[in-house]
């Protein structure tokens, strides 16, 4: 913790961990309010773990969340409630301590002046400097705020898509002054997790410094975006900066719904509970499976849609083959549990995909999601959905569990006026340019074209935008168009894989001639493309601009 001191009766710090409490109780603390709303990260503890180990550490806690930028008068005035009415001293934290410090700022508005204010958080190391501004004027939305930043493009979302976004469109125009707004300090290659949790790839391989890849000539913009203002061509960011600009690009990602899932959060890394979509989870599956020596071993997958639809049965592939290498495949029960009605939505891929099932013994359980675990007691409960049946459950006990959580649009998407009514920025799924605001382009998992989201239709997309925001500047009209390309290495032994390439309505687009790799049927071809060029070509190609097999159509879209 970096703890900082604003008053006697109040320090801040950023994100603290669980074994911080028992510390803050020995520095002297007797109350402490988290301001960060749940799930903002993937290494996050929930405010209910941190609660639980406050109240053992003898220490009163308050959850009084605060989406970053978007910090109301109301809020302000329950954090000033809680400052009376909490033992002292208080301590509060965030994500970096900016926003506990906002809420201080605005809740003593009242009562001391704006020198003061800006003196006691200056000390700490915060620049309120937009927050007395606004207390100045009377007022504490983020519209209120004074223009901090411009650039031509900024564009929203430092992983796959929008760091090759960006180096894409440096390569067509280098003196293009760019943006990239985004609070992580680490970037991952999050197609390689399936295999740190089969123990091929280390972990460390998958992660490098966000500053390391951002373009050059880039700017990076580290905090979180709290909302926008199209309207206004503005970006309101964690601590009311504003930030304009000329275009927009939108790409921060998904959002994993872990809590949508009653006690997962809880035992997630223990009891047997794992998931190959947390990079500090990952190397616990590798970790069960190779402990495994009979049982049951559950799979998952939620409803549609998530982050590679393929991924949660490669899980299952790959330790059913290091069971059957070890001897014990026939002493473990394999169940997979999927919300959706088919193994896979493209079904020319779906014969070989089920020639594996029968092989290693698993169990389809279509219609089954998952809703509740109880980690400790080792039972898992599934709603089954099936159409024209009366809803009903089930649960099962398991020794080792692999689940998917739900996945949807971060909060600030759903609630902004470039998302459409399911939550998704609304674009022309050819063009990738919104709908509704001319300026405004979206690729990625977030938008809501009809595609599969992976990595490999990131990297499709990444030039297609760059190539029509380009046109734009140039007074012309869209020159590429997307076809839909999404590509999900189907992982169904240890060498080898099932390349599955598709397009908008299953159309397959394939990347090879079929004589040379054939994406219909495993092949150990396909494996070497996955284990050995694709990380490659996503560090050294994709996110530097360099678009090998990945040149945009000229097409002119509607």
């Amino acid at each position: 913790m970096d703890i900082k001191k604003i008053t006697d009766g109040l320090s801040v710090s950023g994100q603290v961990q669980l074994d911080d409490m028992e510390k803050l109780k020995r520095r002297g603390f007797r109350a402490v309010v988290c301001n960060r709303p749940d799930g903002e990260a993937p290494d996050q503890p929930t405010h209910e773990e941190i609660a639980k180990a406050a109240q053992a550490a003898g220490l009163e806690f308050l959850y009084l969340p605060v989406t970053p930028g978007m910090v109301t008068e109301e809020t302000a005035d329950a954090f000033r409630t809680a400052l009376t009415e909490l033992p002292g001293p208080v301590f509060g934290y965030c994500r970096t301590g900016t926003r506990t410090t906002t809420l201080w700022s605005l809740a003593m508005a009242k009562d001391k002046s704006v020198v003061d204010i800006l003196a006691a958080t200056k000390a700490a190391g915060y620049d309120m400097t937009g927050v007395a501004r606004r207390i100045a004027n009377g007022g504490v939305t983020p519209t209120d705020s004074v223009e901090d930043a411009k650039h031509e493009v900024v564009i929203i979302g430092g992983g796959a898509a929008g760091v090759a976004v960006a180096a894409s469109l440096k390569a067509r125009k280098a003196d293009l002054d760019i943006a990239i707004i985004d609070p992580a300090d680490i970037h991952y290659y999050q197609p390689g997790w399936t295999m740190v949790g089969a123990g091929v790839f280390e972990p460390s391989t998958t992660a490098k410094t966000m500053g390391s890849l951002i373009p050059r000539g880039v700017h990076w913009l580290k905090s979180a975006v709290a909302a926008f203002e199209p309207q206004n061509n503005a970006v309101i960011l964690d601590g009311c900066r504003v930030v304009k600009y000329d275009r927009l690009i939108v790409c921060p990602g998904l959002k994993l719904d872990w809590d949508k899932i009653d006690g997962l959060v809880e035992t997630l890394g223990k009891n047997g509970v794992t998931s190959n979509y947390r990079y500090d989870l990952a190397p616990y599956t590798w970790e069960l499976v190779k402990g495994l020596k009979g049982g049951r071993a559950i799979f998952t997958q939620p409803p549609m849609p998530i982050k590679c639809a393929g991924a949660p049965q490669k899980a299952m592939y790959l330790s059913a083959y290091e069971w059957e290498t070890r001897g014990v495949l026939d002493q473990i029960d394999i169940q997979f549990m999927t919300a959706g009605g088919v193994l896979f939505g493209v079904k020319d891929y779906v014969p070989a995909l089920e020639s594996y099932v029968e092989r290693y013994g698993a169990h389809l359980n279509f219609f089954h999601n998952l809703t509740a675990i109880d980690g400790p007691a080792k039972k898992a409960t599934f709603a089954i959905s099936i159409p024209d049946e009366e809803p009903t459950e089930v649960i099962l006990d398991f020794d080792m569990i692999h689940v998917v959580p739900p996945q949807s649009a971060p909060d600030f998407i759903k609630v902004s006026p470039l998302a459409d009514e399911q939550g998704w920025v609304d674009v022309d799924q050819i063009t990738l340019r919104h709908k509704s605001f001319d300026n405004i382009w979206s690729l990625g998992d977030v938008m809501n074209a009809p595609n599969a989201k992976t990595a490999a239709a990131a990297r499709m997309q990444a030039p297609i935008v760059a190539e029509n925001l380009i046109a734009d500047i140039e007074g012309k009209g869209p020159q590429a168009g997307y076809n839909g390309y999404g590509s999900c290495p189907l992982t169904v032994e240890k060498g080898k894989i099932v390349l599955a390439e598709f397009g908008y309505g299953g159309v397959l687009l394939p990347s090879f001639p079929k004589w040379l790799l054939d994406g219909t049927k495993p092949t150990r071809k396909a494996w070497i493309l996955k284990e050995q060029i694709l990380p490659p070509i996503y560090w050294k190609a994709m996110l530097r601009g360099r678009e090998w097999m990945a040149k945009p159509e000229k097409v002119s879209a509607k």
